[in-house]
């Protein structure tokens, strides 16, 4: 058994690590892609994790299997296709920490995954199937997302959801809207951010975007908010969870390491999602802002995310001062 199996886009980050002599940028090559990153910071604090996408049987495709080996997710259901190229997006980091995206992505292995590629058999040995909605943007990969999300129910696996809006991936916002919220009535924990919850929900509160994602069916709602943390959500209410401080200098993959920090924290609970209270998820929250504040002190994704030593001494910290 899996604790979480993850299906989705693992790409190449070129992520921008300053300038040469000639002042020309330097990109340096990470492994990325959400649902992948959310799976490294899950093997890196212990849990036990399966990834299933697709990418090039290219040196950038080799390099990304190379990196789920490395970090002990299983890599079985990761294809490596001798017919598209590994898809690559690049990075511009700004001086407070944000990021510009630029993608190659037009034929790019992880939007080719097909049904024929899934593996059915390490989501029903699951306890949670992982996803996003970077793979809900163009066929096969849409197909084949929904399958195994109807295999996942079937198996009684937990749905979790993480929609990521880059408007660059869609034809447009009408299409990312109704595509990013079909996937809303099968999952059981959600995570947004606080920028996406008007397209996520119509509303502008994140309290009020939280009630809405509950009447659509979600057990847990989390609404990161940045540098103020998260806003957690259940049947018996909301709470605010107090973000850590940090020396940021790059923050891709800081709220995948978030969201891998909870979801770890959740597995270990024992508990269905519906009988999760909403301290219990305030306090898998702060785990999660341990664990990406930790993250952001270093560049990079899959590189940058905590052991579970680091993310201890972190909280430690905090609680001190």
């Amino acid at each position: 058994m899996f604790d979480v199996t993850a299906l989705g886009e693992m790409l190449i980050d070129f992520t921008m690590q300053g300038r040469n002599e000639q002042g020309q940028r330097i990109f340096a090559q990470n492994a990325g892609g959400a649902p992948a990153n959310v799976m490294a910071a899950m093997a890196k604090l212990g849990a036990r994790t399966a990834f299933i996408g697709k990418a090039g049987n290219d040196m950038h495709g080799k390099f990304l299997k190379e990196t789920l080996d490395n970090c002990g997710i299983d890599s079985t259901g990761f294809i490596l296709s001798d017919d598209y190229f590994t898809t690559l997006a690049f990075v511009d980091v700004k001086e407070n920490g944000e990021r510009e995206f630029s993608f190659a992505r037009n034929h790019g292995a992880d939007k080719m995954l097909s049904i024929k590629d899934l593996s059915l058999e390490t989501i029903s040995n699951s306890h949670i199937l992982h996803i996003g909605s970077i793979s809900l943007t163009a066929e096969p990969c849409r197909s084949a997302t929904m399958c195994a999300v109807r295999e996942a129910k079937r198996a009684n696996c937990v749905i979790s959801y993480d929609p990521n809006y880059r408007a660059s991936l869609w034809s447009g916002e009408p299409e990312a809207v109704s595509q990013m919220r079909s996937m809303l009535k099968y999952s059981d924990l959600v995570k947004i951010s606080e920028e996406e919850i008007e397209l996520m929900t119509d509303e502008f509160d994140y309290e009020k975007a939280a009630e809405a994602l509950l009447r659509q069916g979600v057990k847990i709602a989390v609404i990161t908010l940045g540098k103020l943390g998260a806003y957690v959500r259940t049947s018996d209410g909301g709470q605010i969870v107090k973000g850590f401080r940090n020396k940021a200098l790059d923050a891709t993959g800081a709220g995948d390491a978030f969201w891998g920090g909870f979801l770890y924290q959740f597995c270990r609970c024992g508990k269905l999602p519906d009988e999760v209270s909403v301290s219990e998820a305030a306090s898998f929250a702060d785990f999660g802002n341990a664990v990406a504040s930790v993250c952001v002190e270093s560049y990079g994704a899959i590189p940058a995310m905590p052991t579970m030593e680091q993310v201890v001494e972190k909280m430690q910290e905090e609680r001190q001062e």
